[in-house]
């Protein structure tokens, strides 16, 4: 029997924070918030929560496969104590976990997506990596050998992925002792600024009592403003090339290197190269990225998402009720909107062909198809739909046209 994702229920709520925060944001005249930096970062968000839905399977699957072989300890399922202990040994290996993503190449290709904003707010905490999964299940597998149960790990791990969404905001300020026990809004900017004092720092999930053990702890400077981003940055609104473009980076690298040995290296190799002192970061020299995308065509990017958004809900609902093929074609129609969209923010020039080819085929296949991956629509709502979809090309604006040459 399916069981209901909890990301149904947490996504309702992530949004209306999201505006919540933008609108007491604009109320006190901060500029927190940048409409295609933060579309892009719920693109991110899409892309990890669908393609999440069959990589997920790795990581858990490995899980069970080492509990059910391996497990030193059978602990039991119905004591508290065992969810108390579960929940502090999974914020200790995600300290750890977390810091090999920004210590180690291999790693940080899968986290740098998080880092890639160049603003600091609720929607930053939604920027994950699409690959993430690949990567961090060695990390909790002792959690298996201990015999940890593999529901607990289920769901400590979703409290702790959960409790970091609060944290990603510039209107919450400093906490006093809780931020010296706590993963605290103040702790967590310092996590991701690119100041020279912030790199490498903070780790923790929900504990910052990990990073204060271990030396890796930095408390906000007040007389600092935190530049927030990645030394090397994405400079796009495409959230696919943001999963993949360090790994093309360390594949370039790996083929051009001189020996098998230095090829490994670059994936093993910390971001900052090996042995080399972080390099000094000018402040006044830092530009977030502007694509001078159109106040016209962000309104047309909101209106897609929209759209989006309730596609992706679907998605969820339906993609354990959907075979292999059907779940992959699904997840490739979603990826393709994303792409569309953000073409369109960073005012491509093939974008508006693009964008309306897109929505005039998903208008097309609305008509057409029989069901939508395993839904069968009534005609009324199914008129109702596309007429939705058609409508929203009046949204759609024409493309930019190059500067005239002069005269």
């Amino acid at each position: 029997m399916p069981t209901m994702n909890p990301m149904l229920v947490a996504i309702p709520v992530f949004m209306s924070t999201i505006l919540l925060e933008a609108w007491i944001a604009h109320r006190r005249g901060m500029a927190v918030y940048d409409i295609p930096d933060a579309l892009t970062s719920l693109h991110f968000g899409v892309l990890s929560q669908v393609w999440g839905a069959f990589t997920a399977l790795l990581s858990f699957g490995m899980y069970v496969l080492v509990y059910d072989h391996l497990r030193l300890f059978t602990l039991p399922l119905e004591s508290p104590w065992v969810w108390v202990g579960a929940l502090l040994f999974y914020d200790f290996c995600y300290y750890w976990a977390h810091r090999a993503g920004h210590e180690v190449n291999l790693f940080w290709a899968s986290h740098q997506v998080h880092h890639s904003s160049e603003y600091y707010n609720l929607s930053t905490a939604l920027r994950q990596s699409a690959t993430g999964a690949f990567t961090s299940w060695p990390f909790y597998v002792v959690m298996a050998l201990c015999g940890v149960p593999p529901l607990v790990f289920a769901v400590v791990g979703l409290i702790d992925l959960l409790y970091q969404y609060w944290v990603h905001t510039e209107l919450v300020r400093k906490l006093g002792w809780l931020d010296r026990v706590f993963v605290t809004p103040s702790n967590h900017r310092v996590h991701h600024g690119q100041n020279d004092y912030c790199i490498d720092r903070n780790y923790g999930g929900i504990l910052i009592l990990w990073d204060r053990l271990f030396g890796t702890f930095t408390e906000e400077r007040d007389d600092e403003t935190i530049a927030y981003g990645i030394r090397k940055p994405l400079a796009s609104y495409n959230p696919v090339w943001g999963n993949l473009h360090v790994f093309a980076d360390l594949l370039q690298r790996t083929r051009t290197a001189p020996t098998l040995r230095d090829a490994l290296r670059a994936w093993f190799d910390p971001p900052g190269g090996r042995g080399k002192p972080v390099a000094h970061l000018d402040l006044q020299s830092v530009r977030r990225f502007d694509a001078g995308t159109r106040p016209e065509v962000r309104r047309h990017a909101l209106v897609q998402y929209l759209l989006l958004a309730a596609m992706v809900l679907h998605f969820l609902v339906t993609v354990q009720t959907l075979s292999w093929m059907p779940g992959i074609a699904y997840a490739l129609v979603i990826t393709a909107t994303t792409l569309g969209i953000g073409w369109a923010l960073e005012e491509r020039s093939f974008a508006h062909r693009f964008e309306q080819a897109r929505i005039l085929a998903t208008a097309l296949a609305f008509t057409l198809l029989p069901d939508w991956f395993g839904s069968e629509l009534p005609d009324g709502p199914r008129i109702a739909l596309v007429g939705a979809i058609l409508a929203s090309l009046a949204w759609l604006p024409p493309g930019r046209q190059p500067p005239r040459p002069s005269p």
